[in-house]
């Protein structure tokens, strides 16, 4: 099977990974990496997100290892849209998160106008941080957590030292 599945990833955390690890399970994954400008239009927090090359060269990183341990083929490819590659007809299924179920329907919509099979929808719960939030880059970004959802020591009383 082919395995689409897109974001920002920035930074990657165990919540992206059970996404990878999802696709992986599924067949051959070709991950859409927004570009520069989409991921300042998709984004619901003003935040800095790093540029692209540094965003594809970790999550390159982090897809060769797990391809590896599957047996199976990874491409990145850069997002121009938020129904990005997903669109085209060569793929399969479609891993998402929940909040980015609407837009996997709004994509099968556009595949079918396109005489297009639709995509078999895999949405994937989110990994929830030790605080029962849910992992987030946002949240890491912010200092609240880390990419495994360990409270930082300023949030959760520990001792920093």
């Amino acid at each position: 099977m082919n395995v689409a599945l897109g974001g920002t990833f920035d930074p990657i955390h165990d919540g992206h990974r059970k996404l990878f690890e999802r696709a992986f399970d599924l067949g051959d994954v070709t991950v859409g990496l927004t570009s520069d400008d989409l991921a300042a239009q998709t984004r619901h927090v003003d935040r800095y997100v790093r540029p692209f090359a540094e965003r594809a060269r970790d999550l390159e990183a982090e897809l060769a290892a797990l391809a590896d341990e599957h047996g199976r083929d990874f491409e990145v490819r850069k997002l121009e849209a938020p129904t990005g590659i997903a669109t085209e007809p060569q793929f399969d299924v479609l891993v998402v998160s929940p909040e980015t179920r609407e837009t996997a329907e709004r994509i099968n919509d556009i595949r079918v106008e396109r005489g297009h099979d639709p995509l078999e929808i895999e949405v994937v719960d989110h990994v929830r941080a030790e605080d029962g939030d849910i992992i987030s880059s946002t949240r890491i970004v912010r200092g609240e957590i880390d990419e495994h959802g360990t409270l930082t020591p300023d949030r959760d009383g520990r001792d920093p030292q």
